[in-house]
């Protein structure tokens, strides 16, 4: 069996610029774990500044993990052991070693067989930036069929998602985006989709039920307005300060691995409800270039590694 594989990996913290493509030792499974052969894997924007990324804590103060294999957003094939073949995609862990190689090892909890009729690189994709719409729309937000929600970010890799997870719900859903993408927004399901470059989302909506935060700053601020006394403002970027007591809440989260979270969101894509845009796919070999990238205003969905 070949001991070596090729990956990315960054032997010092910083950004794209210290990611080398590189010859690397082939990782072997511990308990529990499963090793996978990767065909795609999906990268986030700062996720080179996560501390879990460098090191084995989620905060500040961790152990250096070096040198460490970005990109926690799996699709590939079990390599070994049982279910070998399998197609299987998932989120793992941040503290662990990610995608961006030819194999990597996944706690097996974390997995979920790949969507019937996904692509490898929709279902890396759809990993996080789904869990994390499912997550705070439906667990944090509780959000229910005849709800209201308001989407900040709605062309990007989560909120792409979430507009459609929200109309899958039966919710009626608005969305901001720029000018190049309010089209494209609406065709995701969409009823109302505001251009935040020329129109202010507060003039424009009120009696919201939920509002999910991929923006953070003065828009999430902004966002207080347009709730109900009864809603909620759930923030993917930073925790929101409430401007009072009483009336809406605001809350924070950090997406987990969830394999129940991977099975629901099989079966909307399964069901026709849920397609998973990806802006751009790359090689392996360009990993660097693809982070610089994320950088770029306008993407319509994810940045996609494909591995092999």
């Amino acid at each position: 069996m070949d001991t070596t594989m090729h990956a990315v990996r960054g032997h010092r913290r910083g950004g794209p610029e210290v990611l080398a493509y590189e010859e690397a030792p082939r990782p072997v499974p511990g308990d529990g774990e499963v090793l996978v052969e990767v065909r795609s894997a999906a990268i986030t924007p700062g996720e080179l500044t996560w501390d879990a990324t460098w090191t084995d804590s989620l905060q500040p103060g961790g152990r250096p993990r070096l040198p460490a294999i970005p990109a926690k957003e799996v699709a590939g094939v079990l390599a070994e052991g049982p279910g070998a073949g399998d197609e299987v995609f998932g989120l793992i862990p941040f503290t662990m070693d990610g995608a961006a190689a030819e194999f990597t090892v996944v706690p097996a909890g974390v997995l979920a067989p790949k969507p019937a009729g996904l692509g490898f690189e929709e279902a890396a994709a759809l990993a996080l930036a789904g869990l994390t719409a499912w997550q705070g729309l439906v667990r944090h937000g509780g959000l229910r069929k005849g709800g209201r929600v308001l989407v900040h970010g709605a062309a990007g890799g989560v909120g792409s998602l979430a507009v459609q997870v929200a109309a899958a719900l039966d919710a009626e859903v608005i969305g901001t985006a720029g000018p190049d993408s309010l089209d494209f927004v609406r065709e995701l399901g969409a009823a109302r989709v505001v251009d935040y470059r020329n129109e202010r989302f507060e003039d424009l909506v009120e009696d919201v039920d939920v509002v999910l935060d991929t923006v953070g700053g003065e828009v999430q601020q902004r966002s207080w307005q347009v709730l109900r006394d009864s809603g909620v403002l759930v923030s993917v970027v930073s925790p929101p300060a409430a401007p009072g007591q009483g009336g809406p809440r605001g809350t924070f989260f950090v997406v987990e691995p969830d394999q129940d979270g991977l099975v629901e969101l099989s079966r909307l894509v399964e069901a026709g409800r849920l397609t998973v845009p990806v802006d751009q796919v790359v090689p392996l070999s360009g990993t660097a270039a693809a982070y610089a990238a994320l950088d770029r205003r306008g993407r319509r969905g994810k940045i996609v590694l494909r591995v092999s």
